[in-house]
């Protein structure tokens, strides 16, 4: 693949995060804020004395969360763009869009859910404010084993296919990512605990909002960036559905 392909693909995987970006933020809009505005109503009926804000509620859950929705759909729509361009006939003889939704896939596995189980999302109100930023580079390096380990994983499984078969091979190196994943989450330290008396059911329909949020974000990257690469690689295929269509 020529670096102007890598380029076009590279834009329109941005493109195709920023789409996948606003289909979030509706979703965490819709869905999620009403679990954040329960937890600050914990936080605020406790003790704790509160400085001024700095930026109004109202804002925070609209224009600040759709910056910072879309910004973040706009990066991971580039890196996974990337990680296409280096999938694409290394994998599997899939097509562009089979291998944008491989690609989506397992950027949702190892970039979000991975991690979470081991540092899953909180609300405001829960966690130490004093160790935010240590909470923040655990769950980065989180973020860096499962992506590294993840890799290495498949690496094993191509290495090992052609002696044991793609059954065989890829059975083990999924259940060698499981263990040693398992491994670095039993050596990692634990996240801050949850507050006494915070409600279960905030805490729940958070979580899953937060889950609910990426899937969102990663279905939706990886239908629009398929269809865009398919533009791309395959204009062919793309010309003949249009006109089987028109017919």
């Amino acid at each position: 693949m020529n670096s102007a392909t890598v380029r076009t693909l590279l834009v329109r995987g941005m493109l195709a995060g920023l789409g996948a970006g606003v289909l979030a933020f509706v979703f965490a809009y819709f869905v999620g804020e009403g679990s954040v505005d329960a937890a600050i109503a914990f936080e605020e009926s406790g003790a704790h004395e509160h400085g001024e804000e700095l930026v109004s509620r109202s804002v925070q859950s609209t224009a600040g969360l759709a910056t910072g929705v879309l910004v973040f759909g706009v990066a991971i729509g580039g890196i996974a763009a990337l990680a296409f361009c280096f999938a694409l006939g290394r994998v599997g003889r899939f097509g562009a869009r089979a291998t944008a939704a491989l690609t989506a896939l397992a950027g949702f596995l190892l970039v979000y859910l991975v991690p979470i189980l081991k540092y899953p999302a909180n609300p405001p109100a829960v966690g130490d404010p004093d160790t935010l930023g240590k909470r923040t580079s655990l769950f980065v390096l989180m973020i860096a084993l499962s992506v590294l380990l993840g890799t290495a994983a498949v690496l094993l499984g191509r290495r090992l296919a052609p002696a044991w078969g793609n059954w065989n091979a890829s059975t083990t190196a999924g259940a060698a990512f499981v263990a040693v994943v398992g491994v670095a989450m039993a050596v990692l330290p634990p996240g801050d605990a949850i507050p006494r008396g915070f409600p279960a059911a905030d805490l729940w329909e958070f979580r899953l909002a937060s889950i609910g949020i990426q899937a969102v974000l990663w279905s939706a990257f990886g239908l629009l960036f398929g269809y865009l690469a398919e533009r791309v690689l395959e204009p062919r295929a793309v010309r003949g559905r249009v006109a089987t269509l028109a017919a």
